[in-house]
């Protein structure tokens, strides 16, 4: 499980982040509506309960993780965006979010303070995280809606607890330097969380409530996923990676279908296809080499394959990537 977690997290960048420090008194409650990335909630001072929204399905073994109780230095990620409510206490009637920022107020040391009551005092610091292709592939949707780690489990990883307070503190130097700070703490922050909530015992413990992420801990399927994580390249069948995963051909592809949520071929195309693409951003390495560095024989096999996934052909993606304003291109449904 390491090595796939290790190849999911490796390749997570975030493409933007929007963040934003809140105190509010009691009595209050803020409802968010699902976002398009990853929303991530620190808690600075005082404690606050975040409850999943009722149109989020859980498995009945996850039920009672719907609602959590955070304290200070207790930190909540919905890795995939998932509605939910903050709030003083549950139960309250929530402040769409938007309402809740048009009546917020800023304060001289860059908080901002939101409409609520005269009690206890809540202060946490929010991000909203625009993640990669990888932030919507299979695997990662199969994250769990919501996860909580508490103080002790912060402080156990010393790195991310001093990235966390260094992003909750008050930053000087100009929008540009503030905004590549913000950038980089918090996809440090979010890859170190989630690797610290996806190894070991905390991973079983998850896995035990969200079936989705008995891929990760499955001997057979986990094997697969690694192969294509991390040996993408290679020419692989459905037979070779039922042999890697040592599982009969129809075993291996209805169990794979069952806990990954696609098939090996589809998420074989999706790993090429997101491979392609960091290449075509971040490198400039010659189109004509790119088909065999991602698996593909066939250069035509390879731009057809692309164009499907992504809707333009490769040389077109990549002449989009140096426009700081352009639409960002996603993966056609």
């Amino acid at each position: 499980m390491a090595d796939v977690i290790g190849e999911l997290l490796a390749s997570l960048r975030l493409e933007g982040a929007v963040h934003s420090h809140w105190r509010v008194g009691a009595p209050w409650a803020v409802r968010g509506p699902a976002a398009g990335g990853t929303v991530l909630h620190y808690l600075v001072e005082g404690s606050c309960w975040v409850t999943l929204a009722d149109e989020v399905e859980l498995p009945a073994a996850a039920v009672h993780l719907r609602s959590s109780l955070l304290q200070r230095g207790d930190l909540a990620i919905f890795p995939w965006g998932a509605p939910h409510t903050i709030a003083d206490r549950p139960g309250r009637e929530a402040l769409p979010l938007a309402a809740a920022r048009s009546g917020a107020r800023s304060e001289t040391s860059g908080v901002v303070r939101l409409p609520g009551g005269p009690g206890p005092e809540t202060e946490m610091l929010c991000g909203d995280l625009l993640c990669n292709a990888v932030g919507r592939s299979a695997l990662y949707r199969a994250l769990p809606p919501m996860i909580v780690l508490d103080r002790n489990a912060v402080r156990r990883e010393p790195l991310l607890f001093h990235t966390l307070a260094a992003l909750a503190a008050k930053h000087h130097g100009g929008p540009g330097e503030r905004r590549l700070i913000s950038l980089r703490g918090f996809e440090t922050a979010l890859v170190l969380a989630l690797r610290l909530a996806l190894h070991g015992e905390a991973a079983k413990r998850l896995a035990d409530g969200y079936p989705a992420l008995r891929a990760l801990v499955h001997p057979g399927i986990g094997r697969a996923l690694t192969a294509v994580a991390g040996r993408y390249h290679e020419p692989w069948t459905v037979d070779l990676l039922a042999r890697e995963a040592r599982m009969s051909r129809s075993a291996f592809t209805a169990a794979f279908r069952e806990l990954v949520g696609e098939s090996p071929g589809r998420h074989l195309t999706a790993r090429r296809m997101r491979e392609a693409a960091r290449l075509l951003r971040e490198t400039d390495l010659a189109l004509s080499v790119i088909p065999a560095t991602v698996g593909y024989r066939s250069s035509v096999g390879f731009h057809l394959a692309f164009r499907k996934w992504w809707g333009v052909p490769p040389g077109e993606y990549r002449d989009s990537i140096p426009s700081p304003h352009g639409q960002a291109v996603h993966p056609v449904p």
